[in-house]
């Protein structure tokens, strides 16, 4: 289903350790996204990407969120800014599955055309 392949990682997601935070796991909003809170996300997946930059399930949810807010660009530059991050390892995914950030991003890409498509 295409919403769980959006909704990349778990609560909590553990790092690899070629990203550097004080911690070694970090929050992506999955339950305000599985609430639907998409604005609270947003904030919170902002403030997150503040302390690692660039890290690739802080973006893939983040545009995520983007999407479900109907902010189609910025979901379009937070997935492109996943696919293209030099970090690149396996995540749970909401269904249980798991795959490369990469993949998530580049699949959440191709699904954003058509929303983008529509809405203009």
């Amino acid at each position: 289903m295409l919403e769980a392949l959006v909704l990349a990682s778990l609560a909590t997601t553990t790092l690899p350790p070629t990203v550097p935070v004080a911690e070694d796991s970090i929050d992506v909003a999955y339950e305000q996204l599985t609430s639907a809170q998409s604005e609270a996300a947003i904030d919170h997946l902002e403030q997150q990407l503040e302390r690692v930059p660039g890290e690739p399930a802080v973006l893939i949810n983040l545009g995520s969120a983007y999407q479900r807010a109907g902010r189609y660009d910025e979901a379009r530059d937070a997935f492109e800014r996943a696919a293209a991050s030099r970090v690149n390892y396996d995540l749970e995914m909401a269904d249980g599955t798991w795959a490369a950030s990469r993949t998530i991003a580049q699949a959440a890409l191709r699904n954003l055309l058509p929303a983008m498509l529509a809405s203009r």
